[in-house]
């Protein structure tokens, strides 16, 4: 048992008392927490600290998704991990829900509280606790934002290069089991994760890899660190994470090449990886999204199949890497290239990329987002992307399409009236689709944005009963009593 400060203690015994009545809640069931449980709260972070006022709460229950905001009961924000360990102690013993919120940028509903209980704001425990140049390694809280650790690591050398587009946080990155535009070089969050301090739901405290351990490899045991990342918030609290670090490229190139079509384009992309040629990027956008994110960025790209295509090297390597993506490119029809060298180019080629989102909202203005995130094999990706697009037509839905193809991974970022009952059957209907046609193309219903509230089915279909089984004994090992961000994925 955690030691409370005797004001804690006090409002923790009239808590417990009442601890039974709260029970384990249903999904839709969410009784209000009694007043003392709020006082217990503010006893371990300080009032200004646990905010029940209904704007933070309905702020802290959504994200970026298309699922309706559903608001904690409570929201806290402890500034160190011994008062994580005392919040989740406390509603452990209580049967409370807990909710992690990093920066709310996901695009499942992971931060939902669908049962309501108490969201455990980590966004002000921003320390970055060790830097190793030597070791290629760095610890850092879970206010760490993906933008922020680059920024610290400037002029070292060394850059973390996991890039999902939002300035993310770390930890929330990692509890997602984040990827992006780099991945396709530098993989994604799993790989890149070398230890992780967790939380519980009980309040005991876990390092993945051992304390202070950093090995860039290890045959000790269970992997625990690749079961905590990308686990959803649903298994603990990940409150600090040791990542691996790269040395930044000498020099850097970008071009984009347009197509005549979503086959050529993307047949271009199998070719280039075939060919072995050490991209660091390839994103795909179909027409509808080359020409809305032409017309948002103001950049004037042809409204045709397009690839953005980045290349790391040494000046010399950078040079024969050129002449080899030139030639692919022309084989598969593609447009002539002129490559971007200079930071300012490059940084407004890749600003235009990370705004594709907003560039397909602004197709339909007042209507509402959704993205799909299926990846499958890249020998499969060529006849999973046609046949997506002539889905999305025959459909007649707005859902353009972009991805991160050197992984097999895409997207369709639907765009609808969500007051429209009609197009959000079709919605739902194009996306179970599309779900199950990756799957049975070997894939899988979500490379990088996780299940959350609207993939639960889907992952039965693609892991089977046993599967699903195993995922429920390790849940219920860890969360017996189902506290730990329910409703998500299981």
């Amino acid at each position: 048992m955690f030691p409370f400060p005797s004001r804690c203690a006090m409002a923790l015994r009239r808590v417990l008392a009442l601890g039974a009545a709260l029970g384990r809640r249903g999904c839709c069931s969410k009784p209000s927490l009694p007043a003392d449980f709020v006082e217990a709260l503010r006893a371990v972070v300080g009032a200004p600290n646990v905010s029940t006022a209904t704007a933070v709460r309905e702020q802290h229950g959504h994200d970026e998704s298309m699922h309706p905001c559903a608001p904690p009961d409570v929201v806290v924000w402890p500034q160190a991990v011994g008062q994580v360990q005392e919040l989740a102690a406390l509603c452990h013993r209580c049967r409370v829900p807990m909710v992690p919120f990093g920066t709310g940028t996901g695009l499942e509903g992971g931060v939902n509280a669908v049962q309501g209980g108490v969201c455990f704001d980590l966004s002000r425990m921003d320390a970055i606790a060790e830097l190793s140049l030597e070791d290629f390694s760095v610890t850092v809280e879970p206010g760490v934002t993906r933008k922020g650790l680059n920024k610290h690591l400037r002029g070292t050398g060394l850059w973390f290069p996991v890039d999902p587009g939002a300035d993310a946080s770390l930890c929330g990155m990692a509890a997602t089991g984040a990827s992006g535009t780099n991945a396709v070089r530098y993989g994604t969050m799993r790989p890149n994760v070398l230890n992780l301090r967790v939380v519980l739901p009980d309040g005991r405290l876990l390092h993945t890899a051992g304390p202070g351990r950093q090995p860039r490899k290890r045959a000790a045991g269970y992997d625990l660190t690749s079961l905590f990342v990308g686990s959803e918030g649903t298994l603990g609290f990940l409150t600090q994470a040791t990542l691996r670090l790269h040395p930044l490229p000498e020099a850097t190139a970008v071009t984009i090449a347009s197509f005549p079509s979503v086959g050529a384009a993307v047949g271009c992309t199998v070719q280039v990886l075939q060919a072995a040629v050490p991209v660091a990027r390839i994103e795909f956008l179909d027409e509808v999204m080359a020409d809305a994110c032409s017309r948002f960025s103001r950049m004037e790209l042809p409204a045709a199949a397009t690839l953005l295509l980045e290349l790391h090297g040494s000046r010399q390597s950078l040079a024969e890497q050129q002449q080899q993506m030139e030639e692919m490119v022309r084989q598969s029809s593609g447009s002539s290239l002129a490559w971007a060298e200079g930071q300012q180019e490059r940084e407004q080629l890749w600003s235009m990329r990370h705004n594709a989102w907003y560039a397909a909202l602004a197709l339909r203005p007042g209507c509402q987002g959704y993205s799909t995130d299926v990846c499958v094999p890249i020998s499969r990706l060529p006849d999973v992307v046609v046949e997506t697009k002539q889905d999305l037509q025959a459909s007649g839905l707005t859902g353009p399409m972009v991805g991160h193809v050197g992984d097999g991974n895409f997207h369709c970022i639907l765009v609808f009236n969500s007051q429209d009952p009609e197009e959000a059957q079709r919605i739902h209907a194009f996306t179970q689709r599309l779900g199950r046609r990756a799957l049975a193309a070997g894939g899988t219903c979500t490379g990088e944005h996780g299940v959350g509230l609207g993939k639960r089915a889907l992952l039965q279909e693609e892991l089977g009963q046993e599967g699903l089984d195993t995922l429920r004994s390790i849940k219920a090992a860890l969360d017996p009593h189902n506290l730990m961000n329910p409703g998500k994925v299981l």
